[in-house]
């Protein structure tokens, strides 16, 4: 029991030891430097933030304005490409006759 009790106060010490040491390795001014750095950080990724929901939102109406036409001119195209393949098709068949 004695020995258990020592040892905890062993550990206690250590840790003690440990946390001080690692106290005098971390400069005030070194932490107070890093805490403004990631602070300017955060500013710039919220403003980056802010940018490109910006751009999103506009990017969206932009594209709500013309997929109307993008629709209309798609189906245009494949009646087109439709309209080209019967016509050649039809002209393949008078050139097989006639040669």
């Amino acid at each position: 029991m004695e020995t258990e009790q020592t040892e905890k106060e062993a550990i206690r010490a250590a840790s003690a030891e440990v946390s001080h040491e690692f106290k005098t390795l971390i400069n005030a001014d070194d932490l107070d430097s890093l805490k403004q750095s990631q602070h300017l950080i955060l500013g710039r990724l919220q403003d980056s933030n802010a940018v490109l929901s910006h751009f999103n939102e506009y990017s969206e109406h932009c594209f709500s304005e013309v997929s109307g036409d993008f629709s209309r001119n798609t189906r245009l195209l494949r009646s087109m490409k439709s309209d080209l393949d019967y016509i050649f098709q039809k002209l393949r068949f008078w050139f097989h006759w006639v040669i």
